[in-house]
């Protein structure tokens, strides 16, 4: 009996903070990954920095969402399979109901261009750089890896893509491998998986059946729901590079078909950008767009579930992986253009679309000055932000 107890009170806790941070963790996937470093490992000691990183770098490698990617793997390494759900709802549904709530008010409701909006950027853009200070210091430890973060930055600088951060990611492992792998570390600490490689097959093949066979079934029945979970599903299968990534994709599969409107997509849009939490909740609007409600259920767990599949599928291989001197030689590679990928990013989009002028600055420096020398969490930052960002324009700055 205590043992089930202590399964839900692991829940309740899994929920509770998962939710402070769905609540709080504006500024896009960058950011965070900066919000659940503070949050997971720096404040609960969850996991320790090297099982954060090497989890980073696998949901790096999957297709989806990759924070939320993240999140969910935490929370089956705290509480099974379960504690990923409660996790993903905690981080997801706060964003979700409120881009249902304004795709059902679409036509009074319109919140994308109000001025606490810039506030939250230059909060992301201080616990970015407080993230990426952190990881650096463990994962670029020594000249070589310092040198393929740099190399990583300066390439996603010059050329931004998708398709270019998959390639220095792969390329990176591989030259970690060259590299790294006679530093590969003896005594790796494990991390509890409760999912068994048969479950992780299956997993992966029921993704695998499901692609091939959606489209088929959604074209054979022409029903709008199995329409809408057939596309999203697609999407949240195949896209790498994160939520920005997804927008052009799905624009292209709803679009030209006569479902939205252009207009209604980019109204949607900039709201998505304006909420807490993944960007892959804009399915959320998009499905109460076409289908109310039941299309909101219908198209966010389209587009969420390949996720789970996906996580479920690596990482009971994860673990054994990790143990093996090639394969920690590759994600010291990996994790090392991870931090590049990271610092690219938080010039661009973070810093360019946060700090304007002075004001702007000076905002951003006290804040990361309160993260760092204070140790203010992360929630209380977004508070001290916003209410930061009105005294500014009070005081006509």
């Amino acid at each position: 009996m205590s043992q089930k107890n202590n399964k839900i009170q692991t829940l309740i806790e899994i929920l509770f903070t998962s939710t402070k941070l769905g609540l709080t963790s504006f500024g896009g996937p960058v950011a965070h990954l900066a919000y659940f470093k503070d949050e997971y490992i720096d404040r609960r000691k969850w996991l320790n920095e090297k099982t954060y990183a090497d989890l980073i770098a696998l949901c790096q490698f999957l297709p989806g969402p990759a924070s939320s990617q993240v999140g969910i793997s935490i929370g089956i390494l705290r509480g099974g399979i379960l504690g990923g759900i409660t996790s993903f709802l905690g981080f997801t549904l706060p964003s979700v109901i409120v881009l249902v709530i304004f795709a059902l008010l679409y036509q009074n409701f319109t919140l994308a261009d109000a001025g606490f909006i810039h506030s939250l950027k230059i909060v992301a853009a201080a616990v970015v750089l407080h993230a990426l200070i952190g990881l650096g210091k463990k994962l670029t430890p020594d000249k070589s890896r310092m040198a393929i973060a740099l190399a990583a930055a300066l390439i996603m600088l010059l050329y931004p893509s998708a398709w270019i951060q998959i390639i220095i990611i792969l390329a990176a492992g591989m030259v970690g491998l060259a590299l790294f792998k006679n530093k590969a570390e003896s005594k790796i600490e494990p991390f509890p998986v409760n999912i068994s490689k048969k479950t992780g097959i299956i997993s992966l093949t029921v993704l695998a059946i499901s692609l091939i066979s959606l489209p088929i079934l959604a074209k054979a029945v022409n029903n709008p729901l199995l329409n809408i979970f057939d596309i999203f599903f697609r999407v949240g299968s195949l896209v790498f590079g994160g939520g920005h990534v997804v927008l052009p994709m799905i624009e292209r599969e709803l679009v030209p078909q006569g479902l939205l409107s252009p207009d209604e997509f980019l109204a949607g849009y900039g709201m998505a950008q304006a909420v807490p939490g993944p960007l892959f909740t804009f399915s959320s609007y998009l499905g109460t767009m076409m289908e109310g409600i039941t299309g909101a259920v219908v198209a966010t767990i389209a587009i969420f579930l390949p996720s789970f599949l996906l996580i479920i599928g690596a990482l009971p291989f994860l673990s054994e992986l990790r143990k093996r001197a090639s394969f920690q030689g590759i994600l010291m590679g990996v994790n090392a253009s991870v931090v590049g990928i990271l610092l690219a990013a938080f010039y661009d989009p973070v810093i360019e679309s946060s700090i304007f002028d002075g004001s702007d600055f000076a905002l951003g420096a006290i804040l990361f000055a309160l993260l760092t020398i204070w140790k203010v969490p992360a929630w209380l930052i977004v508070i001290l932000g916003v209410v930061g960002g009105v005294i500014l324009n009070l005081l006509g700055f």
